[in-house]
């Protein structure tokens, strides 16, 4: 009896004693045509934003068992995709994500990079995967216009503080294309972030399965006709070096499709030929685009509905003249009359999500090119603190950046009928 019971313990202790890149890792996943594997068996999701995961994976400013109980909800609604930020720049503006991954330029807080090993290491406990995007059009996040302001372009004109516009936001972030020293600025975050090793599991980022995806950014765009012939050179440089620092993963640009290509459908043809861009992208917001009114849900849902149609129609032409898969990666529509609580009706997004994942589904059955959605987004047990729903550290985070009102479009952990439908459609890709 004291054998085994020793041999019990030796085992236990042998358990234990196994480093973390000595499990098995889920299968990777890739692409063949339009087509996306995991492993040798296809591979389509309905998966959502949330790009907050690795600040809240945070030992400091974070909520970790917050954060397991919310990958556990979305597991157990066959949420298994993940769209996060690897993190946030500067940091020092009103509307902006705080505290920053790269509080200054090139040095980065030694926390937040614990908090992104750790969101990945329970990511991959549950067989889940990231697509982690690196920088960000929107100053929510820092990204291109931070470049721009450490390299001497002037002070970010945050649009949300006066007297700042938009026009005036968009016409600065421009710049970023002009500028060497912001490019080679990205380029070394870049291979800064690729080039790592996770603290939980040992395993370096390039050989991680739990990552399916590196996305250059969150909606790069044009801004102007005139600007393509550095956008795009742009985009393939950057693109390359992705592939280059890594071969194992695939590479997507973040693109909201049209939106991000001034209107037009040949520009984000155009500027999407390169063949290390492994899939497509598009993005859709019927409030911010004017489709979709709250005030007059009855008459504008339809609508909504008949124009996300089109806008998907035009996207897949050009996945399916490429040769790639597409994925619904952004989309979200507020609950009734924009309250922010989650108490309130969200009967009308529920509407448009079925029609999205419907569309998913359709294809997928015809092994089309439109292979997944990512909703925004979840955000699980955040809410608004105040009435007006603005955020400031320490604020429960929501998938709501901290540009708009907390709440706005998130699917929180309360949001049942939503739930169901998610895990509805998932169950029927996992069949």
């Amino acid at each position: 009896m004291k054998k085994s019971g020793l041999l019990i313990v030796l085992a236990l202790l042998f358990s234990i004693c196994i480093p973390s890149q000595a499990q098995k890792q889920q299968p990777r996943i890739t692409v063949k045509d339009t087509q996306f594997f995991k492993g040798d068996k296809p591979y389509s999701y309905i998966g959502t934003n949330y790009w907050y995961g690795s600040l809240l994976a945070s030992k400091k400013v974070g909520d970790r068992k917050r954060l397991l109980r919310e990958l556990d909800l979305m597991q157990k609604n066959g949420i298994d995709n993940l769209r996060i930020l690897v993190g946030g720049d500067g940091g020092t503006y009103d509307y902006t994500v705080r505290p920053a991954l790269q509080y200054a330029q090139g040095k980065y807080d030694q926390d937040l990079l614990d908090g992104l090993d750790f969101l990945i290491s329970e990511m991959g406990k549950r067989k889940m995967y990231a697509v982690l995007f690196l920088t960000n059009n929107w100053e929510w996040s820092g990204g291109m216009s931070q470049y721009l302001e450490w390299s001497g372009k002037g002070a970010i004109p945050v649009p949300a503080i006066p007297p700042n516009t938009w026009p005036q936001y968009m016409a600065y972030t421009e710049q970023f294309y002009s500028c060497e020293p912001c490019m080679e600025a990205l380029n070394n975050h870049v291979k800064f972030i690729i080039g790592r090793t996770n603290a939980y599991t040992k395993r370096k980022y390039t050989e991680d399965n739990t990552i399916m995806a590196w996305q250059v950014g969150n909606e790069p765009r044009l801004f102007s006709v005139e600007n393509e012939a550095k956008f795009t050179v742009w985009l393939n440089n950057i693109v390359n070096l992705m592939d280059s620092l890594d071969k194992n993963h695939l590479i997507s640009t973040g693109s909201e499709g049209l939106n991000s290509s001034n209107d037009k459908i040949e520009i984000f043809e155009r500027t999407h030929q390169n063949p290390n861009i492994d899939y497509l992208t598009m993005h859709i917001w019927p409030k911010n685009w004017n489709w979709f009114k709250a005030d007059d849900a009855e008459k504008t849902l339809p609508t909504t509905l008949e124009n996300a149609g089109k806008y998907i129609d035009a996207h897949i032409a050009v996945a399916n003249h490429l040769k790639r898969p597409i994925i619904i990666e952004e989309f979200g529509l507020p609950r009734e009359n924009e309250d922010l609580t989650s108490a309130t009706s969200v009967a009308n997004r529920n509407v448009f999500y079925n029609y999205i994942f419907n569309r998913v589904a359709e294809s997928v059955a015809k092994k089309g090119a439109l292979q997944a959605a990512n909703f925004w987004g979840f955000g699980g047990e955040g809410k608004a603190i105040t009435s007006d729903g603005k955020w400031k550290p320490g604020d429960p985070l929501t998938t709501d950046p901290p540009q708009e009102p907390q709440g706005l479009n998130s699917v929180f952990s309360s949001d049942k009928s939503t739930l169901e439908i998610v895990k509805k459609y998932n169950l029927k890709f996992k069949k």
